[in-house]
């Protein structure tokens, strides 16, 4: 009996496939970037069809390098970058614009619009989150509103809106499957996380017609069919889920108090509660963290827009270094007494400020500094950014929060200079596991786990391995006082 499952992580910057063996080790990758599009300051968007070639190249790739056919996966585990909208014709399958990628501001004044209009409070109360750009619901209704015709054929259902995992089933089932799971539903602003339904209320608000949505399933269900002709068998769709929750079950977060932290192009902190939805009152995001066996497990999550992505820009745009591992050895060489910090709000700031009209800053340049420290403070912004996190987790929810030991994954983690960083501005234990593609592993584990061919919870749970646990090592008036200019720097930044 086959034990292969294939992984699609399709990420903010490429799309990854990964074929796991039966003892869920890599057996085989494929990997291609993609072309970010900025048409206007603060506006990101992807051409989903690039998308779609990018994670068909790396399919076929990954079972090449794995040298494995096919019809030797047992499922496909998709996992995806959240909150990014695709609408597609459902006749043709084509895409009416390109998509609206998570990090897109471009409704920041609508949704400012409906705060003022006093609707936050029942959005948050049923969505667990805010009205802000970031999520997929605004951006539904600029695509409505500013493609020819595109209300008028969405009432008539002739259009369909998906996240980026909905419009890759629908492609990989040639148009026969609509569907996307609760994890990705829960981030649209239309989705009641307590109900585990669409909502017409929300739908009405932002004037999202209801035709136009997915069916909503558990992370571990039936999706469709991958089509043979795509890479020489059929493959079933046994696992979908937003990339931070892929992760967090990658992570085996599975106990209530438990928490993981992904440093990709964003950084995602995200603590299990349990079967309890915790209100904030710190501005995080209560979230579904996996929906299982129709059992929903929530999380409260803080989201950091900007992580690697500033590392690309040291790279991209300053051109300080070729690679993006090299940021770390330089951060090494910096000047130790300058006080530099880099306040990376690219796109705005992420939890607990969520200040849509915040740019990035750097403070306490002098004649002095160079590459090192510039490297060594986008380095450090991302620990910062962390700890203001994990501070808002334990004011709210002071029951389950308390001894964070922080697991880690995503492309950042590789770095010992940063890990050690981050356990000194946490003072708190940080564990790198041996596999850091937790991602792709989570997704794999849903669909393997559903084909009866991988572990369950417990078995799986008890396979995480430590790769090294990062102690705190900082004295403690030091920490105090780096935190306190950090503070200082995030609060000349913000726009209000």
């Amino acid at each position: 009996m086959t034990k292969f499952i294939l992984a699609i992580d399709q990420g903010t910057t490429s799309s990854r496939a990964i074929v796991f063996d039966g003892e869920r080790r890599i057996a085989g990758v494929g990997q291609k970037e993609f072309t970010q599009h900025f048409p206007q300051d603060g506006w990101v968007e992807h051409d989903p069809e690039e998308i779609w070639e990018s994670v068909v190249w790396s399919v076929k790739e990954a079972l090449s390098q794995a040298k494995v056919p096919a019809g030797d996966i047992a499922a496909i585990g998709i996992t995806n970058q959240r909150e990014t909208v695709v609408i597609w014709d459902k006749a043709t399958g084509e895409p009416i614009h390109k998509a609206i990628v998570w990090q897109d501001r471009r409704t920041a004044a609508y949704c400012a619009e409906l705060k003022k209009a006093g609707h936050e409070a029942m959005v948050t109360a049923r969505t667990g989150l805010l009205l802000d750009p970031y999520f997929s619901g605004t951006k539904v209704k600029w695509l409505l509103d500013n493609v020819e015709g595109a209300r008028q054929r969405a009432e008539k259902g002739e259009l369909a809106f998906g996240t980026i995992d909905s419009f890759l089933i629908w492609r990989l089932t040639g148009g026969k499957v609509h569907a996307t799971d609760a994890t990705n539903a829960g981030r649209t602003l239309l989705f009641d996380i307590g109900q585990n339904q669409w909502d017409a209320e929300l739908c009405a608000l932002l004037d999202v017609p209801m035709a136009m949505l997915p069916a909503v399933k558990d992370c571990a269900d039936d999706f469709g069919t991958a089509e043979a002709g795509l890479f020489g068998a059929p493959i079933p769709i046994l696992g979908v889920a937003g990339d931070q929750h892929a992760a967090t079950i990658g992570q085996a977060c599975f106990e209530p108090g438990m928490v993981k932290s992904t440093y990709g192009t964003g950084c995602f902190v995200v603590l299990n509660t349990g079967a309890e939805m915790v209100p904030s009152r710190n501005r995080l995001l209560t979230t579904i963290a996996y929906r299982l066996d129709g059992k929903t497990t929530y999380a409260l999550e803080g989201s950091i827009f900007i992580a690697g992505a500033a590392v690309q820009w040291i790279r991209d745009g300053l051109k300080l270094v070729s690679h993006a591992s090299e940021t770390g050895p330089l951060a090494r060489t910096a000047d130790p007494s300058q006080n530099v910090y880099m306040v990376p709000a690219f796109v705005g700031l992420g939890a607990p400020w969520w200040d849509a009209e915040a740019r990035g800053a750097i403070y306490g340049i002098t004649r002095n500094t160079g590459p090192a420290e510039i490297a060594k403070a986008a380095l450090e912004a991302v620990s910062y950014q962390t700890r203001d996190l994990l501070d808002a987790m334990r004011k709210d929810w002071q029951s389950g929060a308390k001894d964070t030991v922080l697991r880690v994954d995503g492309g950042m983690v590789a770095s010992d200079w940063t890990m050690q960083f981050l356990a000194d501005i946490l003072d708190a234990p940080v564990d790198r596991p041996t596999i850091l593609e937790t991602t792709a592993l989570g997704a794999a584990w849903l669909a393997g786990m559903r084909a009866g061919v991988w572990p369950g919870m417990a078995e799986f749970a008890a396979g995480w391995a430590r790769d090294r646990r990062f102690e705190p090592q900082m004295e403690g008036s030091v920490r105090e006082a780096k935190i306190a200019g950090w503070n200082d720097a995030v609060r000349r930044t913000l726009s209000h």
